[in-house]
């Protein structure tokens, strides 16, 4: 089969690395792709979200099944253009991608089928936003409606720091388009987990939980970044807490989306916080989580290819699917400057040998036949072992033989693994 793999980022590498395994793949694009994808398939530079040169493409070069990794072509509707088309493409959507596309949408769908998740207000002016910020209680969740990058969500811990949101979102438009309405939501205490899901609108499949790091420095500081690592699985989630997840989150979430006509088919991710009370949403996404894929994908034992192609089939409930009882952790190391402005057309030394470990690219280009970086998180150092200590050494070992100008990364990822406590089992 001839894939095409929509995006060009750390988790688009991991897919493309999974798929290429698959006896049934003969050649796997990546569109735009990276230095990575380029090394497993073929790279084309069409933008991720270019919908109709991507279409056009997928039917000169008869493509067999198009995967889209990022959320702006989904909400923009890529997997519509394609079925008119009557090319096969994995994918929720336009209808069912609002589940991510707008937080406002989110909150209200939760609310009207009774999904765990934090009090929340709605805001379109920013006048009414302070008044009701100023006799709430602090900490307070501020979010962007639209699509942010990961960048659209800022906890403010008082008044003033809440106010500087408020404005940097709808009247400084820092997040364009996708500022024009505010989320304010009550601060929810406990742990982040991320939890994927196949669902061919009928059939659940969760995947291993993940936990990610957004902040970007070390013990949680600096500003949030799309993700400085991951690792997997958490030890928040056991069969009982997964049991209560599916049965209070993704069920509701899948059937009370096909209720509101919005049949949800492809990748449901879940940003779930773990309170004293049980499982809240934070948030969904309609798409592969990025970087938790790079760790998620190597415990997978199964041929993925198969398991989407079930999913188009809606017979994912005829599939068995299984994960290696090991731990996997993903280090990412990003440009100087992230996640503001960094500079581009940074050589890399040393990926060849980094050892023990696979190495996905995320922001990274080939020029002149040298590997350099080209975005802001430039790579995601993966390494797995049956012990947790023994993964993250791994990992950070491979690290020190890479090595470019500016080069940052946290050196704490996958520490919480080995001493948080399992405390809301």
């Amino acid at each position: 089969m001839k894939i095409l793999i929509v995006g060009g980022g750390g988790r688009e590498h991991a897919l493309a690395w999974k798929l290429s395994q698959s006896p049934k793949a003969t050649i796997v694009y990546g569109a735009p792709g990276n230095a990575g994808i380029e090394k497993i398939g073929k790279c084309v530079s069409i933008k991720a979200d270019d919908i109709k040169t991507l279409a056009d493409f997928a039917q000169r070069e008869n493509i067999d099944l198009t995967l889209v990794g990022p959320e702006l072509p989904l909400t923009l509707g890529i997997v519509d253009e394609f079925e008119t088309r009557n090319l096969k493409i994995f994918g929720p959507s336009q209808a069912a991608s609002m589940i991510e596309g707008s937080k406002a949408f989110a909150k209200e769908f939760m609310r009207k089928y009774h999904i765990p998740t934090a009090s929340f207000q709605i805001f379109e002016q920013k006048d009414k936003a302070l008044n009701f910020i100023s006799s709430t209680d602090f900490p307070v969740v501020i979010k962007a409606d639209g699509l942010a990058a990961g960048k659209g969500s800022i906890i403010a811990q008082d008044f003033s720091s809440a106010e500087q949101a408020i404005n940097k979102i709808l009247v400084e438009k820092v997040f364009g388009e996708a500022g024009s309405r505010v989320v304010v939501e009550d601060f929810l205490e406990g742990e982040e987990v991320t939890i994927m899901a196949f669902t061919d609108g009928n059939t659940i499949v969760p995947m291993v939980s993940s936990q990610d790091y957004k902040r970007a420095y070390t013990d949680d500081r600096g500003p949030n970044t799309g993700g400085m690592g991951s690792y997997a699985p958490t030890l928040f989630i056991n069969e009982r807490m997964m049991k209560k997840i599916q049965e209070e989150i993704l069920e509701p979430t899948v059937a009370g989306l096909e209720n509101e006509g919005r049949i949800f088919k492809g990748i449901l991710y879940a940003g779930l916080i773990i309170t004293e009370v049980g499982p809240k949403v934070m948030e969904y996404n309609c798409r592969f989580g990025d970087p938790e894929t790079q760790v998620v994908l190597p415990l997978l034992k199964d041929d993925l290819l198969e398991i989407f192609l079930s999913v188009l089939e809606e017979e994912l409930d005829l599939v068995d699917i299984n994960w290696k009882d090991e731990f996997c952790v993903c280090v990412v190391l990003a440009s100087a400057g992230y996640p503001g402005k960094y500079d581009k057309g940074i050589e890399i030394f040393g990926l060849d040998k980094a050892e023990e470990v696979t190495v996905f690219h995320a922001g990274t280009k080939t020029t002149n036949g040298k590997v350099v970086t080209n975005g802001g998180r430039v790579i995601g150092v993966t390494a797995v072992d049956k012990n947790t200590e023994k993964t993250i050494s791994k990992a950070y070992s491979a690290i020190e033989k890479i090595r470019f100008k500016g080069m940052q990364f946290r050196k704490d990822i996958g520490r919480k693994a080995t001493k948080v406590e399992r405390k809301y089992f």
